[in-house]
């Protein structure tokens, strides 16, 4: 192993290929957990509320659904999709052209530009540190956050058994100060938590409305456990930022006024501060000066 990481040292060209490949890799499985997770969640939720409500009946739904059971369909023709079709980008690209070779469906672009974006992050990671341990849990930082970006845009919802790995790993690789000292990484997620709790609670009690999700505040919790209290006020200027962008581009484009989940736009926030925070911060400081 130790040889294989110095030949990957001297050897950077193949380093960010193997990293991008594997990163289009990981994104079709991305696709997979963005699609299914909030389904799976669904079904153990009304597995629960039958047990609880009606437990003498039979239960419904029988078959578990998994990240890999069952095999993936077609939705429209349930036609089996064969591995060959599974080839991130270029099965959509050249051998389907965006359509089910049964039924010729239009097949959703976005399965290509999660796969696409997944390699892109990754190599920017690679770019960023090199070949470290750092890339390592980089990576595993930037996959998740993909994850919960595409659930929260779909379902507004952000799965704990994400968020939760999330804190538990940031806190956990920063005891060895890989991102952010261990006081840092522990203050980090604790601010993180109580600054967006605190505006849910202000929010709520002026209007009577719930105006956020209780997910967004561990999000930003795992933010701060990875990066530390000194980054999140960027992160927070930054999605809001992010956010008021994206939703005016969505709002022209849809034409539609409804609410819109705040989880994505304070993960690319997050990935953002993670890569270029301390750039960022320089620049800012500087020009202030």
């Amino acid at each position: 192993m130790y040889n294989f990481i110095l030949f990957l040292s001297t050897n950077l060209a193949l380093f960010y290929c193997t990293v991008a490949i594997l990163g289009l890799c990981i994104g079709s499985f991305l696709n997979v957990v963005i699609l299914r997770l909030p389904k799976m969640m669904a079904q153990e939720w009304r597995h629960e509320c039958q047990l609880f409500l009606h437990p003498e009946q039979p239960i419904i739904d029988q078959d578990k659904l998994t990240l890999s059971q069952p095999a993936s369909t077609c939705p429209h023709c349930q036609k089996r999709i064969r591995w060959y079709e599974n080839i991130p980008v270029v099965s959509w690209l050249i051998l389907l052209r965006g359509k089910c070779s049964q039924c010729k469906t239009p097949i959703s672009f976005r399965y290509p530009f999660v796969e696409i974006s997944t390699m892109l992050c990754s190599v920017l990671v690679a770019f960023k540190f090199g070949v470290s341990v750092e890339t390592l849990f980089g990576l595993i930082f930037t996959w998740i956050l993909i994850a919960l970006t595409g659930i929260d845009f779909d379902t507004q919802l952000l799965p704990d058994r994400l968020t939760y790995p999330l804190i538990g790993l940031g806190l956990a690789v920063n005891s060895y100060s890989l991102f952010s000292t261990p006081t840092q990484a522990i203050w980090g997620c604790l601010l993180g938590f109580l600054s967006l709790w605190s505006v849910y609670i202000i929010f709520k009690l002026i209007t009577g409305k719930v105006g956020m999700g209780h997910g967004d505040f561990k999000l930003l919790a795992a933010l701060g456990a990875w990066l530390g209290p000194l980054q999140l006020p960027l992160i927070i200027l930054l999605s809001s930022l992010v956010g008021a962008i994206i939703g005016i581009i969505l709002l022209k484009v849809t034409k539609e006024n409804k609410p819109f989940a705040f989880g994505p736009y304070l993960a690319i926030a997050g990935w953002i501060a993670f890569l270029y925070g301390e750039q960022i911060m320089k620049v800012y400081l500087g020009s202030l000066s």
